[in-house]
């Protein structure tokens, strides 16, 4: 997105107002003129856990799924500008989509594709091998400062293509199970 490569993961809050699951359509929010779509992979927390250590990492998430951070990208560049937090742009009602989640025994976390259509049309491809920080190593790093807790949800950072959304368009998000891509989520934007 012509950033610099941070040398640690970079870390904001959703709260829990801002989910939207099974698929309900996504609302573009009045004070925006600019929303983008940006699709991850999303791990759900399995324990609890503070200082985990990178041998147990992956004890801590069992589960993985595909959903949107939604990014209000004028409000995000208003807070940038101000060098205020991006809470405004990130954390807004459903701005977090989530989609249908896989035990990761169903996965090959060496070779997990994901990506998301727009209109039918390819607009984001992802893998895994591609992220800045693995999986193992956000939750090292975020265990340091939140106690992590059964049930949170870490979306993991989105690749190439993000873009704006308009009126009617249609997402559906694909995740790779086994040999074949199947859809985790469907939605409009109304």
């Amino acid at each position: 997105m012509g950033a610099e490569t941070p040398e640690a993961p970079i870390v904001f809050m959703k709260p829990p107002s801002a989910l939207l699951i099974n698929n309900k359509p996504f609302f573009i929010p009045d004070f925006s003129d600019d929303i983008h779509y940006e699709v991850e992979l999303i791990v759900k927390i399995c324990k609890n856990g503070k200082h985990v250590q990178p041998a147990f990492a992956s004890t801590y998430y069992n589960q993985i799924g595909l959903g949107i951070d939604f990014t209000a990208r004028d409000i995000q560049k208003q807070c940038k500008e101000k060098g205020q937090p991006w809470e405004l742009a990130k954390g807004f009602d459903h701005s977090a989509v989530i989609g249908k989640f896989y035990d990761k025994s169903e996965l090959d976390l060496e070779d997990l594709n994901f990506t998301l259509q727009k209109n039918g049309v390819e607009v984001q491809n992802g893998h895994i091998q591609d992220m800045l920080f693995s999986i193992d190593e956000i939750i090292c790093y975020l265990s340091r400062f939140f106690k992590l807790q059964k049930g949170d949800l870490i979306f993991t950072g989105t690749p190439e293509g993000v873009g704006p959304v308009s009126m009617d368009d249609c997402l559906e998000g694909f995740l790779s199970v086994g040999n074949q891509a199947e859809s985790s989520f469907c939605f409009n934007v109304k």
